[in-house]
């Protein structure tokens, strides 16, 4: 196969999980209520909310409250990409106990045990 002809979603290696929930985004001092599109492994898909900075490119930190109310998703991230719609996000950084949460969460979502595992490994 050409790479040169491969789509995105072909060279992704972390399945995306569809998961609408609320989010706070806080990049350059400022929170961002907006709402989250899809999570996978290694980022986030989430609404652009109002007021967002048009050609910001910076780290940010992604807090996802699950629906338990005692459990936080908390990614350090950098924007990947963003459009007039949707910012997406790269993870640079999860705790311990944020990336038990998602991996539950993926877990639950995927439905394949081996996909977790190979997704798992490919974090390094």
């Amino acid at each position: 196969m050409n790479s040169a002809c491969t789509t995105p979603e072909e060279r992704r290696q972390f399945q995306r999980i569809l998961f609408e929930q609320p989010l706070t985004v806080l990049l350059n001092g400022r929170y961002h209520d907006t709402l989250l599109i899809d999570i996978s492994l290694r980022g986030a898909l989430v609404k652009r909310p109002l007021g967002w900075p048009t050609h910001d490119e910076g780290k940010a930190i992604l807090e996802i409250a699950l629906s338990d109310a005692d459990s936080i998703i908390r990614m350090e991230a950098e924007i990947a990409h963003q459009d007039r719609d949707k910012v997406g996000f790269h993870t640079r950084f999860i705790d311990m106990e944020s990336m038990t949460h998602l991996r539950r969460l993926v877990e639950l979502n995927v439905g394949d045990p081996q996909l977790l595992e190979r997704e798992l490994a490919a974090l390094g």
